[in-house]
């Protein structure tokens, strides 16, 4: 359950303190987040090779999905929405949680690479 904690808090999965993003980004400004090269308490390289994190793309792309399917269930069959009105309150959760989705989906990929052997 730590792993789960330390990753949707984005911290190094090696020692659990150092955050892996120097800057969270701003979604109305268009800036993506900013990530350490390397962690800044125990120096772990985040990025193992050239092109790393284009797998990261699939786990964001699973994310947005499920979040996309989420609202399509609650809003349309719970609380019976017209269609048009899901599509565009779906639209508008897909760019809100884009930020949070490129952060939680590079983490996640981190730590699907990580092994706790030192």
């Amino acid at each position: 359950m730590s792993k789960v904690i330390n990753a949707l808090n984005c911290k190094c999965p090696n020692c659990k303190k150092g955050k892996i993003f120097i800057k969270g980004g701003h979604l109305l400004l268009f800036k993506i987040p900013k990530m350490h090269n390397r962690c800044p308490e125990c120096h772990y390289k985040f990025e193992r090779e050239t092109g790393f994190f284009f797998g990261a793309m699939f786990v964001s792309y699973a994310l947005a999905a499920a979040q996309m399917i989420a609202s399509l269930v609650i809003f349309w069959y719970f609380i019976d929405l017209s269609p048009l009105n899901v599509y565009l309150i779906i639209c508008g959760i897909a760019f809100l949680l884009s930020t949070f989705n490129f952060k939680l989906s590079r983490t996640i990929w981190i730590y699907m690479f990580h092994s706790d052997k030192h």
